[in-house]
């Protein structure tokens, strides 16, 4: 059987990103999951039943560690001799496509699934992109998880038209509509969690799910929830995700709003958020960039109305006034404009929730999105 050798950063992408795709591949392929060592890799190994290999990368620039991580996959691949390497996430993308460029793997794919340097500016920038046109020119294939995405590598001309590929409708693991399903969670425990949060049953309740940190949008996000909050006393907003003050901190006045205001709930990283999604209304998610958010998927499914930011993969899950609304990125009017007509009519609410679950189901299925990728593998000789 022809070895897959999966790679992303950190075992908790391995673990999140792609549950259930490396078990489906491992029918057709003798699959092996590579990443930073941790609790999630060990998980990877039960749960997809799957060999794993430690090998230890960072997330920001760091020349000497990136080069041995290069050295440590290159060693791996010569040993293995994979038919194909595919690696996820920045960092893991780099070092592996070097590594296997040089031991002469001969299919080498990359997804992106968000591009962190178009937030980047000055030299910080400039090297960003040279690294970024470097992984492509090692890769045979890119996969950009969005048609968005695509398009943005195109304009930045990192790579001929000739490597690009989205598989299906977009994103990279297409979604587990059995799992993401609102009527698995019980009214009991709704009832306690409302009761454990303070939201009553008037209330309509705002959610954001995902890392709080800048680039999501929770400056703007906080601060015009904050505003609605003085005009509204019957709303609230759930912050579901962990902090990552050490890569992409907050503005001290997003922490204050957070601590002082009681309508702004925090709950930390959750393991199933579902009871979370199952008791709000609506899914706020104004993020600066993307590749194929999950978490839109995941809310529609469970039959949120969603509140995006123009960005690629946002705007091609979510149709505006049909399954949610579409607002300018970094505005926090826009997002309180948004917000408030959510309260105010929640008719047109009500109507678009007829359109969150059956789009959802159509297009991005798990089971649709794994064929695809199996075939984009198979095609490979």
């Amino acid at each position: 059987m022809q070895k897959l050798i999966r790679i992303t950063t950190v075992p908790s992408s391995l673990r999140t990103l792609l549950r259930g795709q490396s078990r489906f591949m491992s029918n057709h392929f003798e699959v092996i999951g590579v990443s930073g060592d941790g609790d999630a890799l060990t998980e990877v190994k039960q749960n997809e039943g799957i060999r794993t290999h430690v090998v230890e990368m960072t997330r920001t620039i760091t020349p000497f560690k990136d080069l041995k991580a290069v050295f440590q996959l290159y060693k791996f691949f010569k040993a293995e001799k994979p038919f194909i390497v595919h690696t996820h996430t920045p960092k893991a993308g780099t070092v592996g496509m070097l590594a296997a460029k040089l031991a002469g793997v001969p299919h080498r794919l990359h997804t992106i699934a968000g591009l962190p340097l178009l937030e980047a500016t000055g030299n910080k920038r400039k090297l960003l992109n040279a690294v970024e046109k470097f992984t492509y020119r090692c890769a045979t294939g890119i996969l950009p998880n969005s048609f968005g995405l695509e398009q943005i590598i195109l304009d930045h001309k990192f790579t001929k038209p000739s490597k690009l590929k989205v598989i299906g409708n977009g994103s990279s693991n297409g979604i587990n509509t059995e799992h993401y399903d609102a009527a698995l969670v019980s009214e009991n425990v709704k009832a306690n969690l409302r009761t454990e949060l303070n939201i009553s049953k008037e209330d309509v309740v705002f959610i954001f799910i995902g890392r709080i940190v800048r680039d999501k949008g929770i400056n703007e996000l906080v601060a015009a929830f904050n505003t609605l909050s003085i005009k509204n006393k019957n709303c609230k907003l759930i912050l579901v995700g962990p902090r990552e003050n050490h890569l992409d901190p907050l503005l001290p006045e997003t922490e204050a709003l957070i601590e002082s205001n009681q309508q702004i709930l925090g709950v930390g990283l959750q393991k199933d958020i579902r009871p979370y999604v199952a008791i709000s209304n609506v899914l706020t998610f104004p993020s600066y960039r993307e590749g194929f958010p999950n978490v839109v998927l995941q809310g529609s499914c469970m039959e949120l109305p969603c509140i995006v930011g123009n960005i690629n993969g946002c705007n091609e899950i979510i149709e505006h006034n049909i399954n949610g609304l579409i607002i300018p990125v970094k505005n926090a009017n826009a997002i309180e404009e948004a917000m408030q007509f959510m309260i105010n009519f929640p008719e047109k609410r009500q109507a678009m929730i007829a359109h969150t679950r059956s789009r959802i189901v159509k297009r991005y299925k798990q089971e649709f999105v794994w064929s695809e990728i199996l075939k984009t593998y198979q095609s490979l000789s």
